[in-house]
């Protein structure tokens, strides 16, 4: 279970970023599709293996999926389902008679809302059974208006998610003019699309051509479809790109695999802080916003509930103070804080530990540029945050920022900077690196064109190499492997993270997944990160063995001029140490000092908080030390204060 979160003074947390001034990072998706004579007939598939399904089917399949993951991996984000062109109507819950429809063959499958193991089931239901959609998926004799559609998810969003900084529309639709003689209707329609990208409304097209006809997008869509801002400071990146026109079978493949990216990219964006002021020289500054662009996803914590009542409750934990020696209660005014130097507690007051930790105002002040060879690769210490210009507090700033990135990307130069992210940080030096835009293989927008602020280390941070003696392998060996690892490289010589996902953490939500909807456990995971064996067999196996081969050769003949005097001197310093067994109770004790079992973190740290650490003794201390990397020699009373100072700052 999650452990209780431990009680710190406010003084201690950096001042949080005030946040009125966001929108909630959740997503919503309504998934908008046509149901009609077209959109029900499966088109023959060109290979056997590949099921023949209508292109209504398939994109309930793929609604279903995307909804099963979100239930778990994504509690807060919204989704929902809309049909259009059906012979029956209903909206936010109510079916509607024919004399009283709002909003006439539009069918709301699945309302917009955080979904709920019911709703998947009913999703899956209509997806996989055909019996159960044969009722609800007939086709309306009478033409759809798509202002009325576009209206319809217009009021869904403006009622069930007003402050969604993500909200976007997938059409998926096989009729490219749907009012080919009605030019009111398309100015109506169009109007609508203008509507929903005031209110901040993403539009995706997904066309399907028949096999009689190609989709053309020109004929209604381009005055539907709006390319995305990029100067959007909620959403940076598109999360994707301009479906193309194309086959059914293909058409259904590009949606499948459009909702696996969405998947692999479920976690909103978050911004890491809002209108920072980018010094640029004296009086020169421009505004920007810093996003968290890649963050290590994990399983979310479990939580402790009640059930004592009819439905199962979340327990909030408190957590009190006492006082070591009377164990009274201590109210949170009476606690200061203190600092340990030479042994003894240094009390400052709460304005002392402010101007202790206040290093100027927040923001970025470019103090030079350097040649990007200089930076090395070793000075990456965290991951890089990602700016973007923001014209909140100075306009003009998307003019400069795109200067400044092109001209450092052109001369291959960085710009090094004094970085406060926010009010009470620690500064920092950091890198500002131009980042080019990047492309899918399908010409849609990945990574925008914008700059990343790399923090770079202090004198303080590096540490010194330890001393090695290395043997250069012999050109005939590196020549060897050379061969092996030309056999192994990656597809276009990319690692691709989205080929690659966690299988642990996948894994997790798949059981939590078939627990909540009540379906059978998975046997084992599925893991697509174990290396292909057989093909790295077939590529590099004989390579690999003639590298062996060669080692073979190469470790014999350096034995022969080097190895035979150090092994014998080893088998005689080995033979000694055997001896010693028979020594007194002092080299029992030696050897027991040496071996002694590295304390777990979670037992230091109780220590810690009891002022317990100084008991330890130095052959306790100097393991965990060890452990965590830290200077392990010296008195003990340093190894203390080491100890200390570590767990006091983590």
């Amino acid at each position: 279970m999650a452990e209780e979160p431990r009680w710190k003074p406010d003084e201690d947390e950096e001042e949080e970023l005030d946040e009125t001034f966001y929108k909630a990072v959740k997503d919503a998706v309504i998934f908008v599709i046509e149901v009609s004579s077209s959109m029900l007939t499966a088109h023959p598939a060109d290979s056997k293996k590949v099921d023949n399904i209508s292109p209504t089917s398939a994109a309930l399949k793929c609604a279903y999926s995307l909804m099963q993951q979100r239930i778990i991996s994504n509690p807060g984000d919204m989704m929902g389902v809309l049909l259009y062109g059906t012979e029956r109507t209903k909206f936010q819950g109510e079916e509607q008679s024919h004399g009283n429809l709002a909003y006439p063959h539009c069918y709301l499958l699945i309302d917009l809302d955080i979904p709920a193991a019911e709703d998947v089931n009913v999703l899956k239901a209509i997806a996989h059974d055909e019996e159960a959609s044969k009722e609800l998926l007939k086709p309306s004799e009478e033409p759809v208006a798509m202002a009325n559609v576009l209206f319809c998810a217009n009021q869904i969003f403006t009622t069930k998610a007003p402050n969604f900084s993500s909200r976007r529309l997938f059409i998926i639709t096989d009729n490219d003019d749907p009012h080919k003689h009605d030019k009111a209707m398309k100015t109506s329609a169009a109007v609508r699309a203008k509507d929903l990208y005031d209110l901040g409304v993403t539009i995706e097209l997904f066309p399907i051509s028949r096999p009689d006809h190609d989709f053309d997008r020109g004929k209604f869509y381009e005055d539907i479809i709006y390319d995305a801002s990029p100067s959007d400071p909620e959403a940076p990146a598109p999360i994707s790109g301009v479906a193309l026109p194309s086959s059914t079978k293909d058409g259904i493949s590009l949606l499948t695999s459009l909702l696996s990216s969405i998947n692999s990219r479920a976690i909103a964006k978050r911004a890491l802080f809002a209108n920072l002021p980018l010094e640029i020289g004296p009086g020169f500054s421009i505004s920007v916003r810093g996003y968290i662009i890649f963050k290590r996803q994990e399983p979310k914590r479990s939580c402790y509930v009640s059930l004592e009542g009819e439905k199962a409750q979340i327990a909030t934990g408190v957590t009190t103070q006492l006082a070591d020696d009377t164990a009274r209660s201590v109210e949170k005014v009476e606690i200061k804080k203190a600092y340990k130097f030479g042994g003894e507690q240094i009390f400052f007051t709460p304005e002392e530990v402010d101007d202790l930790r206040h290093f100027g105002d927040p923001g970025i002040r470019i103090i030079g540029f350097k040649p990007m060879s200089m930076l090395p690769v070793w000075a990456n210490l965290r991951p890089s945050t990602f700016i973007y210009p923001s014209e909140d507090d100075y306009v003009g700033s998307t003019r400069v920022f795109a200067a400044l990135q092109k001209k450092l990307l052109d001369d291959q130069i960085v710009g090094i900077a004094w970085y406060v992210a926010r009010k009470n940080a620690a500064p920092q030096i950091a890198a500002i690196i131009p980042g080019a835009e990047k492309l899918d293989d399908l010409g849609a927008q990945v990574i925008p064109p914008g700059l990343w602020i790399a923090p770079l280390p202090f004198a303080d941070d590096i540490r010194q190499n330890p001393e090695t003696t290395l043997i250069r392998a012999p050109e005939t060996l590196i020549d060897l492997m050379r061969e092996v690892i030309q056999q192994l490289q990656l597809p276009k010589a990319v690692y691709d993270p989205s080929r690659y996902p966690n299988p642990a953490l996948q894994w997790h939500y798949r059981i939590l997944q078939a627990l909540a909807l009540e379906e059978d456990i998975p046997e084992k995971p599925d893991d697509k990160t174990v290396p292909k064996y057989r093909q790295i067999d077939k590529r590099a196996g004989p390579y690999a063995v003639d590298w062996g081969i060669e080692l073979e050769a190469q470790h014999s003949a350096w034995e022969k001029e080097n190895g035979r005097a150090g092994s014998s001197s080893i088998s005689a310093k080995r033979s000694a140490a055997g001896q010693a067994d028979d020594l007194p109770v002092r080299g029992t004790k030696k050897a027991k000092t040496t071996d002694n079992a590295v304390m777990d973190d979670a037992s230091m740290r109780k220590l810690y908080e009891k002022d317990g650490i100084k008991k330890l003794t130095v052959a306790e201390l100097k393991p965990w030390l060890i452990s965590k990397g830290i200077e392990w020699m010296g008195r003990k009373a340093d190894l203390v204060e080491r100890v200390e100072a570590y767990l006091e700052r983590y």
